[in-house]
């Protein structure tokens, strides 16, 4: 167990100094250390040593990396981009599904797959990585709605994703009829009552915040809130059936958690800002005070007091953020290094002509769809301009990541494509990684100047 510790401090170490150092985005020295961990001490330690137990560990620390990036979101960037991220992360994902269905014959023609299996296939590598866009991006000065758009289509994309997979693909795989009533109702009934219980769950988030002034206790209370979400959303049917209720009725896990830390998030943000202009008020009147020629020692005290509650208080909620993206940090190289151990080169060699189909397959789709955006954005005012150099960043920020190892473990071992699946998506993941990474490296560093000046017009805006 100390060898994983330490293996696991040593290669985030590693990884952070390759990004200060030479800008290499961590997730790309992540895996590169990771595989070569393995390939230098092989077994020397397994944190999953298997693609069922990895997913599990995706599954486990999933909630904590949704958590982090949702504390980035705010509700006011939401309601001023809502329609653009709809389209990014909803209209884009279907229509690539639509798109997959026309091409995935000819692109598979050999595997005589069934609709269902094409569904399955596409539905798990159109699920992007908010982590390593994130991380990306946090080298660089950007302009925020340009990071808005990349980092919430990634987070809510995954939703998409996982529900075109579950109860589109498994659930014809299965056997079971796809109408267009059946694809509607269940969008609407699990998008809906996803957020809805997040939202639920996030206020009952906050009556357990208020119960304390820990700062460890409150950290607590955000995990717990945003892992209750998580996990009561997707046994739904359990709790329903409590009351009475007999249903199957599953919700989005991931949903449910974004929709949980981004209410907690924004009511923490109102009460900070509150505080800033109370802070205000009492240096004011502090200020009034101490130049009065008889000034009141009680009056004074109870100012000083005021200021420093108001100010412990706004650190405390600044330095629970920050506890919480170093969780998320020490969850993603668990996620990087336990990925490096499914890596079966020889699986991966034996089916390189069906990932390198998918993954080009893929790239182009989402270019097209990114296009798409780009065309009808600067056709509106309702919606954010998209240049062509946005176009290229939107277009690469579309990283692969451990979701879609977890949806992986859910198609049935019966399934008579499932070792090519496997290959498919674990290569698809590592390309993605690498390649895209490095493009929108470069992309972002031949644009810097131009970005940082978009940037620095967004600020005279606000």
């Amino acid at each position: 167990m100390i060898i994983t510790v330490l293996s696991i401090a040593a290669i985030l170490y590693l990884a952070l100094q390759l990004e200060d150092k030479i800008s290499l985005p961590s997730p790309v020295g992540l895996i590169a250390l990771s595989i070569g961990f393995h390939a230098l001490f092989g077994d020397l330690f397994l944190l999953t040593g298997d693609a069922e137990h990895f997913a599990a560990l995706v599954i486990l620390l999933l909630p904590i990396l949704l958590i982090a990036d949702s504390l980035e979101l705010k509700l006011d960037d939401l309601k001023e981009h809502g329609l653009s991220l709809f389209y990014l992360a909803v209209v884009a994902v279907a229509l690539s599904v639509v798109t997959a269905l026309l091409v995935g014959d000819t692109l598979f023609a050999e595997y005589n797959l069934s609709f269902a299996a094409i569904i399955v296939l596409f539905a798990m590598v159109l699920a992007t990585d908010p982590v390593s866009v994130v991380s990306i991006f946090s080298n660089f000065a950007l302009p925020h709605r340009l990071k808005i758009l990349c980092e919430g289509e990634s987070l809510f994309n995954d939703a998409t994703a996982l529900i075109v997979f579950v109860f589109i693909g498994l659930y014809a795989l299965d056997g079971g009829e796809i109408t267009f009533g059946y694809v509607a109702e269940t969008s609407v009934l699990v998008v809906v009552g996803s957020a809805l219980f997040g939202v639920f769950i996030g206020y009952l988030g906050l009556i357990g915040m208020k119960t304390t002034t820990n700062r460890i206790a409150e950290l607590l209370v955000l995990i717990l809130t945003g892992y209750g979400a998580f996990e009561l959303s997707e046994h739904f049917y359990a709790l329903l059936n409590l009351f009475g209720a007999h249903s199957h009725m599953h919700l989005s896990g991931i949903l449910a958690c974004i929709f949980a830390t981004v209410t907690v998030h924004h009511v923490m943000t109102k009460e900070i800002a509150a505080d800033n202009v109370q802070l205000e008020i009492e240096e004011n009147a502090l200020q009034r005070e101490s130049m009065a020629e008889k000034s009141s020692r009680n009056l004074i005290q109870h100012a000083v007091y005021k200021i420093k509650a108001t100010v412990e208080e706004r650190d405390r909620h600044m330095r629970t953020k920050e506890d919480i993206q170093l969780l998320a940090i020490v969850a993603n190289t668990m996620l990087f290094v336990a990925m490096a151990e499914i890596v079966d080169m020889d699986l991966l060699w034996h089916y390189k002509t069906e990932i390198l189909v998918m993954f080009l397959a893929t790239t182009v789709i989402r270019a097209a769809m990114m296009a798409k955006f780009a065309i009808i954005t600067n056709q509106t005012d309702k919606m954010t301009n998209v240049n062509f150099r946005w176009w290229g960043v939107l277009t690469f920020a579309g990283i692969k990541g451990g979701l879609s190892v977890v949806m992986l473990m859910m198609i049935p071992s019966s399934f008579e494509h499932l070792e090519m699946f496997k290959a498919i998506v674990v290569g698809v993941i590592m390309l993605s990684t690498f390649i895209y990474s490095f493009i929108l490296l470069a992309i972002i560093g031949k644009n810097k100047e131009i970005f940082a000046q978009e940037l620095e017009e967004e600020g005279g805006h606000h």
